[in-house]
């Protein structure tokens, strides 16, 4: 009787853990099918068929991200959601020019994840940055054309380091950047995010960890007008 109890308990137990994992497969068949190389989004499609998008969205929200996963299965759930729930917000106004035609777009409270209200802005600025990972600035995307480009692939725990300095290297060597060895122009992410850059050096040192033409740190920086267009 108590060899039987011990084992339903064990069963129990191991079904609610794996119940809290999430598999991102329908995300990338979603990116996969959706987003093109260079990050740019097909809205106007996803509009007028928006089911495998909510189906993803429905998986998201019925997860419980807890202290029992790892660092990088949180990562990758947040990351995934910010950008699934981006493009959610975009079709519920499409057409439109830029996210900032939206009232208070990062503000909205439209998110909900096991029984929680969620908005853009706290999982940025309330979540993923407090997680000590300063590549989760190439990773989210924000439908704007200075964005880093949007992975037409979901962030998966596996992969996740590769992935992330894969999108620092994309992101530092593109044209949202201008470095040369006597002129530095940078993304106004990085004059958003100093600090997020700063905590284990100077942030020319971080960029010249990913960047093809290294910094001069005696140069002055200067910033880039973003690009608030929609990224499609």
């Amino acid at each position: 009787m108590i060899k039987n109890i011990i084992i339903t308990v064990f069963i129990c137990c191991t079904t609610s853990l794996f119940a809290q994992q999430i598999d991102h497969t329908l995300w990338t068949t979603f990116l996969t099918e959706n987003v093109d190389q260079n990050g740019h989004v097909n809205y106007k499609t996803i509009k007028q068929h928006p089911d495998s998008l909510n189906r993803y969205l429905d998986l998201l929200s019925a997860s419980k991200p807890d202290s029992s996963w790892t660092k990088n299965e949180t990562l990758a759930f947040w990351i995934n959601a910010y950008n699934a729930y981006t493009i959610k917000l975009i079709i519920d106004n499409y057409p439109l020019k830029s996210i900032k035609d939206i009232k208070n777009p990062w503000d909205k409270k439209f998110i909900s994840i096991h029984n929680k209200s969620y908005s853009l802005g706290d999982i940025e600025h309330e979540i993923l940055r407090k997680l000590d990972e300063p590549r989760i600035h190439f990773a989210i995307v924000c439908a704007s054309e200075s964005c880093p480009k949007l992975l037409n692939k979901a962030y998966t725990p596996t992969q996740l380091n590769t992935q992330l300095d894969a999108a620092a290297v994309s992101f530092i060597n593109s044209y949202k950047n201008q470095l040369t060895p006597d002129a530095v122009k940078l993304s106004k992410i990085f004059k958003w995010f100093t600090e997020d850059f700063e905590t284990n050096g100077t942030l020319v040192e971080f960029i010249n960890k990913y960047a093809k033409t290294k910094i001069n740190p005696t140069k002055r920086i200067s910033y880039l007008d973003y690009n608030w267009n929609l990224n499609e």
